[in-house]
């Protein structure tokens, strides 16, 4: 957002300070300046930064509210004097959905002259590069962006009939004023007239009844909507515009009349009159939760309280306090000796507790102020129950050279979809700061996905990371939060060779046996199934499992996926539950004294069906009762002509040892049948 410092100084003096160290307060105050640019006699343009909540400071005069307050200077007020109406009708305004518009004002002007903008309209639209349409376009946007509320002026002669705010009907179309015809939704809110939709409420108007060079009489229309019926119209019909902005983020209920007036007064400078009285229809429930919410009781004491000690030793007074929330609109009240009932300003739907007028407070003070002191603390660090089973992870991960990372706790939708663990369980955002942040993540992959497509797209081509973080899952209702662990990799992160599927598997294993799990195993579903996760390659992928219970998948990237995120490497990403597999104890070590007998090596050839896995296997000779049982592993697999078809050779190597005698023949031959027989169990058969 734009500044023009010469319009802001219109409404408060600041004789005496430059547009650099206005500039620097302002940031000081939370109202960030990202830019100052110098215009020489017409003074500077300031490139602002505001916060979403303080949509009554994305306009020249809230700027200025806050230069006011910070340099004690007056602010002005505004100028909405009009001469005085020709007798007429009252024009008909009918509201059909109260809850969903709470005020709408109508001025009829007739007799208008249509024409270029010129003087300060003209000169403070060049200095900020805005476009100029028309006088009358012009000065809908002109008090836009110099008292925040956005208004819209129609061609009365196009208006077929009053005003209704309604319920857009299913299918009915309206062409809005960039040219594209739209199909509204029942949900949508529209301006119209008894016969059709002229204008997307909050969002845009219509081309049919917009002002053209012929236009003689004009209705000058502001109101209040609803911030989240106007946020899903904009979402949904893809348009973003500096109305929807602030609507969005809820506009003054009380600034309608003033609006209307202000742009009523620039459209009259070029001839024209008013005719009859405006029009102002408030409907009382909506003004009681904006204009007049419950006053907010706030005691003095607290401001030390809770802000500590500042640099002066006198701190912040109660006339400080109450100079401050003066300015800031607000009107108290005293209730006590050092207590105030504060009735908050319209225009602040941001302050709702004592906290906040605290925080305002701080803010107006300046933070730079305050001691650098920490507060007191008289509890205790508690550590969270799986503190431990985590930073076991995290510390395992950095010794195999994966790096940690930090990405969103937001997705959009489709990512959300995509990735989610349980259907239909991802959690929407109810004030969404854009498109790709509309959901809280059910997974960490689209962050991972995200941060390697940037490091591939800055030419970084070998990245192994990780995120150890929180998902969310459930309804706007009931949010579950669950612990997650991701890992991607791709390109030569390890070494001179491509990170392949068994480089996950392989850093997935030592993190699972961490934990005093009875059976692990990996395996896959095949790929007809549709079983495995849709965002892994089908045939190099597998999910990993811990006593019965899935705790993660992992694999190759599906190519679909890699061509939607334009990635052109081969990917490798998994995701453990770290909520089932916080159910596990973690393996405490144990040091054991080498034994003095001699180790005996066994090997087994056995011909087994294809359908068994190796995990299978493991988990059969790992259930056997031989504690001198010391490892076993496979020595050789083959595959081929000179093996049975459906079949592999598996030549299994064992060893044998016990830390308290010399192992004799029986027992060797004992525990060899029992070897055999497991592996029989499992459809193999000893090759002779």
């Amino acid at each position: 957002m734009r500044i023009l410092t010469q319009w802001l100084r219109d409404y408060v003096a600041l004789p005496s300070i430059s547009d650099a160290e206005l500039a620097d307060a302002l940031t000081l105050r939370g109202i960030a300046v990202d830019g100052v640019f110098d215009l020489g006699a017409h003074g500077s343009v300031f490139e602002m930064d505001v916060t979403t909540n303080r949509v009554d400071a994305m306009n020249h005069y809230g700027v200025a509210r806050e230069a006011s307050i910070i340099f004690g200077s007056p602010l002005k007020p505004l100028d909405s004097s009009l001469p005085a109406p020709k007798p007429g009708p009252a024009f008909p305004v009918r509201i059909e959905e109260p809850t969903l518009c709470g005020r709408f004002t109508a001025r009829v002007l007739r007799g208008v002259t249509i024409r270029p903008s010129h003087g300060i309209v003209a000169e403070r639209f060049a200095a900020l590069e805005q476009k100029l349409i028309s006088n009358a376009v012009d000065a809908t946007n002109f008090v836009t962006l110099g008292m925040g509320h956005p208004t819209h002026a129609f061609d009365l002669d196009k208006l077929e009939g009053g005003i209704v705010v309604r319920r857009a009907r299913k299918g009915e179309r309206l062409v809005t004023l960039d040219g594209v015809e739209r199909t509204l939704d029942p949900d949508d809110l529209v301006v119209a007239d008894e016969k059709k939709a002229v204008g997307l409420a909050g969002v845009m108007g219509g081309l049919d009844t917009a002002i053209s060079a012929s236009t003689r009489n004009i209705l000058v229309e502001a109101a209040w909507f609803d911030p989240a019926t106007v946020r899903r119209s904009s979402r949904r019909h893809g348009i973003h515009t500096d109305a929807s902005h602030r609507f969005e983020r809820g506009a003054d209920f009380n600034a309608p009349p003033l609006a209307n007036a202000l742009v009523s007064r620039i459209i009259l400078e070029a001839g024209g009159h008013i005719e009859g009285d405006v029009v102002d229809v408030l409907i009382p429930e909506a003004e009681a939760r904006t204009a007049k919410r419950a006053a907010v009781s706030f005691a003095v004491p607290e401001i030390a309280r809770i802000l500590g000690a500042t640099e002066d030793p006198q701190g912040i007074t109660a006339a400080d306090a109450e100079g401050i929330l003066t300015g800031l609109g607000c009107t108290l009240e005293k209730s006590g000796e050092q207590s105030y009932s504060v009735t908050l300003p319209s225009w602040r739907l941001d302050l709702e507790r004592e906290i906040d007028l605290l925080e305002e407070i701080a803010r107006v003070y300046g933070y730079n102020r305050f001691q650098n002191t920490l507060p007191t603390f008289a509890g205790s660090v508690v550590e969270l129950p799986w503190a431990a089973k985590e930073a076991t992870l995290r510390n395992k991960l950095l010794g195999l050279g994966w790096n940690e990372a930090i990405s969103s706790t937001f997705c959009a939708e489709a990512d959300a979809l995509a990735f989610c663990r349980e259907p239909n369980s991802a959690v929407a955002v109810g004030n969404p700061l854009s498109e790709e942040a509309g959901m809280l993540r059910p997974s960490l992959l689209p962050g991972m996905l995200t941060m390697l497509a940037n490091n591939l797209s800055r030419d970084v081509e070998s990245v192994a990371l990780f995120e150890i973080g929180t998902v969310f899952t459930g309804s706007t209702e009931k949010v579950d939060e669950r612990p997650a662990l991701a890992i991607g990799a791709t390109g030569r992160p390890f070494g001179a060779s491509e990170v392949d599927f068994y480089d996950l598997k392989g850093t997935l294993e030592e993190l699972l046996h961490s934990f005093t799990a009875r059976s692990l195993y990996f395996d896959r579903f095949p790929a007809e199934s549709g079983l495995m996760p849709a965002w892994l390659h089908p045939g190099r992928s597998a999910r990993a499992v811990i006593d019965g219970a899935t705790v993660g998948y992992f694999g190759q990237l599906h190519p679909a996926e890699a061509e939607r995120r334009k990635v052109k490497q081969t990917v490798l990403v998994g995701e453990l539950y770290l909520d089932r597999l916080y159910k596990q104890s973690l393996r405490t070590p144990v040091i054991e004294e080498l034994s003095r007998y001699q180790a005996v090596r066994r090997d087994f050839s056995f011909l087994v069906p294809d359908a068994v896995s190796w995990g299978q296997i493991a988990e059969a000779i790992a259930a056997l009762p031989i504690p001198e049982l010391q490892s076993f592993a496979p020595r050789e697999i083959l595959r081929g002509e000179r093996v049975a078809a459906g079949h592999y050779s598996l030549l299994l190597g064992t060893v044998f040892q016990s830390h308290e005698r010399t192992l004799r023949d029986e027992d060797l031959q004992a525990w060899a049948q029992q070897v055999i027989a497991a592996m029989q169990d499992r459809g193999a058969q000893l090759r002779s």
